[in-house]
């Protein structure tokens, strides 16, 4: 459930600052909300993913 709880704190984060950015480099809230939306949302599955499988390898066997 901590994992859950860490990505989706992830996820409204990286929003935030992903159409804050946009906007700012096209000055269209409409394309902002729209690549806001949808790379952090892509990118949430993937550290989820990512974070599940760093759990699962041994700590002897991850780099320092």
């Amino acid at each position: 459930m901590r994992r859950v709880a860490k990505t989706a704190s992830y996820w409204c984060v990286h929003i935030t600052v992903a159409i804050t950015l946009a906007y700012a480099l096209t000055g269209n809230l409409a394309a902002a909300m729209a690549i806001g939306l949808l790379e952090p949302t892509v990118q949430a599955f993937v550290f989820f993913l990512h974070d599940w499988l760093w759990e699962r390898k041994p700590a002897a066997e991850r780099p320092a």
